[in-house]
């Protein structure tokens, strides 16, 4: 929750529990008691669709709307691939972020990095 990269003042802070039993067929959730006349009224639409569209379109849509710029599809793809992060890939997504930084934090969390061309 104190990460910088993950944080924003515009964005709720939640939590949410769902659970599957051994042998289920479907995903529960405990009883809530939802207001009437609303249309999403736990915001679970709002929350989880992007979780549920596991298409790198879906990223791009939604990073397009929250960042309010134009987002290369051929670099979400790259990542949604795995491929081992570049510093094309880099400069697609944001040509003004410092791609060594980004490397090696992509690195740090585990992420594929690219071994050349990340020199400033």
């Amino acid at each position: 929750m104190d990460e910088p990269a993950f944080a924003a003042d515009d964005l709720p802070c939640v939590t949410a529990c769902l659970w599957r039993e051994t042998g289920g067929d479907r995903w529960l959730a405990g009883d809530i008691d939802f207001p009437e006349g609303r249309s999403d009224p736990d915001g679970s639409g709002w929350l989880f669709r992007l979780l549920a569209d596991r298409a790198p379109e879906a990223y791009q849509r939604f990073a397009e709307d929250h960042y309010e710029t134009a987002v290369d599809i051929g670099a979400v793809r790259h990542i949604y691939a795995g491929r081992p992060l570049t510093p094309g890939v880099v400069s697609a997504l944001n040509p003004s972020a410092p791609a060594a930084e980004v490397a090696h934090e992509a690195a740090a969390t585990g992420y594929a990095v690219a071994g050349r061309g990340w020199e400033a």
